[in-house]
């Protein structure tokens, strides 16, 4: 799975996808790209970069990666290697309308302060849940939100 990151607009931006309310997982619902793991996949950048490509457009060639944060066991059990690369803005993104609905992001600085989310425990997960307000008219929450604040505590950690 790719976090994909983007300065504009003198801020830091995290992108996300809506997915489809036609697919069979995970319909409607804020993720990012990403997807399984195919033969050709030497590794877990190649997936990232791949899917990203299939899913928006974003092109490999136009990925700086940074590197992985921690995996993540989802409660429907999926395995997430999330792979943080950045991307310049303005980009042209070709979308497949198949899988996404819309592609947008949210600013670091609102993303990580706590006020903008809360957890709680779900008694079937080991986890806490994260959910987000609102933003732009997208919920963000699960294991998508679980990534980001992953990846907040990564880079606030330095």
């Amino acid at each position: 799975m790719l976090v994909p990151l983007t300065f504009y607009d003198n801020e830091w931006h995290l992108l996300y996808t809506r997915r489809t309310d036609t697919l069979n997982d995970h319909s409607g619902q804020v993720s990012f790209p990403g997807g399984h793991c195919d033969p050709e996949d030497d590794n877990a950048e190649d997936t990232a970069l791949r899917e990203a490509d299939e899913e928006i457009g974003l092109k490999a060639k136009d990925v700086q990666i940074l590197g992985r944060i921690n995996e993540i066991i989802t409660v429907t059990n999926y395995e997430i290697t999330p792979v943080v690369g950045v991307f310049p803005w303005a980009y042209s993104f070709f979308v497949s309308t198949v899988e996404v609905g819309r592609v947008f992001t949210m600013p670091l600085n609102w993303l990580a302060n706590s006020k903008n989310y809360w957890q709680f425990q779900h008694p079937k997960a080991k986890h806490p849940t994260i959910a987000y307000h609102p933003y732009d008219g997208e919920l963000l929450w699960g294991a998508t939100a679980r990534i980001t604040v992953n990846f907040l505590n990564t880079i606030l950690k330095g």
